[in-house]
């Protein structure tokens, strides 16, 4: 197949959607028109993918206009926050990912930016929906532009390169996860830095924002690759399971990551308690050992006319040579007591 060159789209082709129609004669034809993506549909011919930016009004009108789908999937379309799911309708299949990214606007180096891809699977038609860019339907248009084969894949093939590149999104944030943890060490070992452990409840917070976002994926992807469906033939769906094994993967690396977490932020525990205890046995020694001179100064400064060896001109020295005798011995005592 042979698509041509690729131009920058003007702003009246931003408001239609970015489309590409493999017609099965071997050519690719990108950015349809209205009446020729309603003849398009219409005609069910070849592979049509279509791809929708809810930002723009225009484009969220041709879901319902040109293709008729149900207002409970555009609905879903439309909200923001709407749970990654998989639903059967009469003449699709209904499919909500959540893609993941390191939030690079925030100072936080462990803020998480997510978003919804919304897909409609049909025979002969591939409709993804998301909120302004999206790297990873970028990414599959761009490899459609090299490459025209890709669309004639068909509509479940296709569905699921954008799958999978929105799965594959967990891996740079399991990759600053894995930079961290080993960091961990001698950030908490050696150093003993006191900034760790306000790191450590962020990546841990970070480790179950993502375990609660790959959860209902992990079942998605359990229905495309074994339940049957006229939209995904069954050479397809093992495509699908490859990415049902990344997904275990990811979700076996979180396990150990949170169990490395929370067994670090334990021992950085530990320190703080053993360095506290450290401190608190200094100052118990020093305070021991300041017992003897102050019992000694006390006796010898009470307001009394007679003391003894008040008279004597070694008095002072007989005195300070006491307090030094009682505090060496109570020095000996607290060693032997292994408190030093």
């Amino acid at each position: 197949m042979t698509s041509p060159p690729v131009p920058n789209r003007t702003a009246e082709e931003s408001k239609l959607p970015r489309s590409f129609l493999a017609d099965g004669q071997g050519v690719v034809v990108r950015d349809l028109p209205l009446k020729e993506l309603t003849a398009a549909v219409r005609e069910a011919r070849g592979t049509l993918w279509v791809d929708i930016d809810t930002s723009v009004r225009q484009q969220v009108a041709v879901l319902e206009k040109i293709f008729g789908f149900h207002p409970l999937s555009i609905e879903d379309v439309l909200n923001p926050s709407s749970r990654a799911k998989v639903e059967a309708y009469e003449g699709y299949l209904f499919v909500v990912l959540r893609a993941v990214r390191l939030d690079e606007q925030t100072d936080d180096p462990y803020d998480l930016e997510t978003e919804n891809l919304h897909f409609f699977i049909g025979q002969h038609v591939l409709v993804t929906a998301h909120s302004g860019p999206s790297p990873m339907v970028d990414s599959v248009a761009e490899l459609c532009h090299r490459n025209a084969d890709v669309v004639g894949r068909g509509p479940a093939r296709l569905a699921h390169t954008v799958m999978d590149g929105a799965v594959d999104s967990f891996f740079p944030v399991m990759d600053r996860i894995d930079d961290f943890i080993d960091s961990l060490e001698a950030r908490v070992f050696q150093d003993f830095r006191e900034e760790a452990l306000r790191d450590i409840f962020a990546v841990k917070r970070m480790v179950l924002s993502l375990r609660r976002y790959l959860a209902p994926e992990r079942e998605i992807f359990n229905v495309l690759t074994n339940r049957p469906s006229p939209f995904l033939p069954a050479d397809v769906q093992l495509y699908f399971r490859d990415i049902y094994d990344h997904i275990l993967r990811i979700n076996d690396a979180l396990d150990t990551y949170r169990d490395l977490l929370s067994s670090t932020m334990e021992s950085y525990l530990s320190q703080v308690s053993n360095r506290l205890g450290q401190v608190t046995k200094g100052l118990t020694v020093v305070a021991t050992l300041s017992v003897p001179f102050v019992v000694v100064s006390g006796m010898w400064g009470m307001n009394f006319d007679r003391i003894p060896l008040s008279e004597n001109p070694w008095g002072f020295e007989i005195m300070l040579v006491a307090q030094l005798a009682l505090g060496g011995g109570l020095l000996w005592v607290l060693r032997r007591m292994g408190l030093f």
